[in-house]
């Protein structure tokens, strides 16, 4: 399967908290979207990694991915090694992207940054023709670079380098989020007031996700965008490609 955009994070939820609105908004345009989650966030204060797997299925459906995959790497645990840089070289190379999307530079969450720069170095590893990696058939991969690579903004309020107006699809994007029942409020069930409180598990957590995503929207004159940052100067054809 031929992807034009794969947004890779390390947790499940990652994607749909940060670029779930950007997914939605290319889907449109009829443009291929899958998602690869690096682990299954077993470290989670709250359900466990198959509560996990069984919501990253749902909000995979809410989304309506092209695909999604699993690196199984270990939540909190993994590093930037040869054998982690090769298992995501496979998906890259096995999906052939045109453009990734990929953990925050840096955040308040440890893993973020550090999945930043393992996948960037897997993009740029991938197209290292003399790195041998197989698909399941145990065929010899192709080579392959995406074109691009961005940076989705995560907690902290970074400067963002672009915006994307995502708009139309932000109850969307927050219906993708409450997939993840363990993991946020969910005004349409009890909560259990004996499961742990985290800085996600209140009801407020998503008017603040709603007012950063309307933060960022303001500085290009939309109402709700989703930020990114960048690692190379990106180049156009056509000034009128910048709003």
């Amino acid at each position: 399967m031929k992807l034009d955009i794969l947004a890779i994070g390390v947790h499940p939820d990652d994607v749909e908290l940060s670029c779930a609105g950007t997914i939605l908004k290319h889907q449109s345009y009829g443009k291929q979207v899958g998602v690869l989650d690096l682990t299954r966030g077993e470290l989670g204060s709250r359900g466990s990694a198959e509560t996990r797997d069984e919501e990253s299925r749902a909000a995979a459906q809410v989304l309506n991915l092209a695909c999604r995959d699993n690196a199984e790497m270990a939540d909190g645990f993994f590093r930037n090694t040869p054998e982690n840089i090769k298992k995501v070289v496979h998906y890259i190379r096995r999906y052939q992207p045109e453009i990734v999307l990929a953990n925050a530079l840096s955040d308040r969450h440890p893993d973020h940054g550090r999945a930043a720069k393992l996948v960037a170095d897997a993009c740029f590893y991938a197209g290292l023709i003399k790195i041998e990696t197989y698909d399941s058939d145990g065929q010899l991969q192709k080579a392959w670079r995406p074109k691009a690579l961005y940076h989705y903004i995560q907690d902290h309020n970074l400067v963002p380098d672009f915006v994307v107006d995502v708009t139309p699809y932000m109850d969307k994007k927050i219906e993708a989020i409450l997939a993840y029942k363990t993991q946020f409020y969910n005004p349409d069930e009890q909560q259990d007031e004996a499961l742990p409180k985290t800085p996600i598990s209140s009801k407020a957590f998503f008017d603040y996700l709603r007012a950063k995503a309307a933060t960022y929207g303001r500085i290009a004159n939309f109402d709700y965008a989703e930020g990114y940052q960048i690692s190379r100067t990106p180049g156009v054809n056509n000034l009128f490609d910048l709003i």
